[in-house]
């Protein structure tokens, strides 16, 4: 995904940091992790208190096969929901939510 486009979804917040990382991207704001692009797909942080709003709302958590592992690992990042990518406002919200997240994880 072009970076110029994953700025703009996350406008609001103000300022962000692209870098690349894992054949994908990390998205940051003041040096904290709120979201991925992986394979051309924005995926929002969330966290034992947002993730509920995110599975009711239809978006879908990025799971990848591990290496060592025999089964699938579970991320706490999320897609962003389809209500959401057509609608400013809306995306805005869980933008918020995904950095509300990522400072909590900080802690």
């Amino acid at each position: 995904m072009d970076n110029d486009l994953i700025r703009e979804m996350f406008d609001s917040l103000g300022d962000i940091t692209i870098k690349k990382m894992f054949g994908g991207k990390g998205i940051y704001h003041k040096g904290v992790i709120l979201a991925l692009e992986v394979d051309g797909e924005i995926m929002l942080k969330a966290d034992a208190e947002t993730a509920p709003a995110f599975s009711e709302a239809g978006a879908t958590q990025w799971v990848y096969e591990g290496k060592a592992r025999s089964k699938p690992v579970s991320m706490p990042y999320w897609s962003i929901p389809d209500e959401a990518i057509d609608d400013p406002e809306e995306l805005t919200r869980w933008v918020r939510l995904a950095w509300e997240a990522a400072l909590r994880a900080k802690k």
